[in-house]
């Protein structure tokens, strides 16, 4: 399994502030994605994560030559016609229960749980208080950065042997989806290539594993 180790940071900030870029040079770069089902160039795509005891720092940056942002949200399941960054983090290896985290690049957030295969739970959404999201729209793409608490993250039983299993994944919009073209038209890029003929996220192949580093 694809790992990324998480470096603790001793950052003292409130939980609703991000990492300083000081800070996040302490961080691993990742860039490390793919674009399995598309021969085209892709775009580039790089993650990095950070943690302290009580929280997850998760930053994507995003190159993006036309950032597509639909601009008629009726409701939260509407964030699939955008471009955005994605991260499922599992209770288990065959996807029993997971939790499905889709943000745009202004931070707006799609959030749902699931259960194998494709049975979703719109419904459901993170405990709150527990989440905050970021996104800062750049020249060339966007930075989008994520807060999520230890305590949500252990209440849903996701940290097991200090490390999480997840899927990182974007959606790089070329089509919005409209009346004639109710899919549109998107470049799937994941860290992990779940070897599937068509692009698909909601598989067991596709996840990884972020590893929290103590000092």
């Amino acid at each position: 399994m694809k790992t990324y180790s998480v470096n603790k940071t001793r950052f003292k900030g409130e939980i609703t502030e991000s990492l300083s870029d000081d800070l996040w040079k302490e961080a691993i770069l990742l860039n490390d994605f793919s674009q399995p089902w598309r021969e085209e160039p892709m775009q580039e795509t790089s993650f990095m994560a950070m943690h302290t005891d009580s929280h997850l720092y998760l930053r994507y940056k995003v190159k993006e030559r036309n950032l597509i942002i639909y601009d008629n949200y009726q409701t939260k399941r509407d964030i699939v016609r955008s471009d955005r960054v994605e991260i499922f983090l599992r209770q288990d290896p065959g996807l029993n229960r997971y939790y499905c985290l889709e943000v745009d690049p202004n931070g707006a957030v799609l959030d749902f749980s699931a259960t194998h295969y494709r049975t979703f739970d719109d419904d459901w959404t993170w405990p709150k208080g527990h989440l905050f999201t970021k996104g800062t729209i750049l020249d060339d793409g966007y930075l989008l950065d994520m807060i999520i608490s230890m305590e949500s993250l252990n209440d849903l039983g996701l940290i097991k042997d200090n490390a999480l299993e997840v899927g990182l994944y974007r959606a790089d919009t070329e089509v919005l989806p409209d009346a004639d073209n109710p899919d549109g038209d998107f470049k799937w890029i994941t860290w992990v290539d779940p070897k599937t003929k068509e692009p698909d996220f909601h598989v067991p192949t596709s996840f990884g594993r972020l590893q929290l580093m103590n000092d």
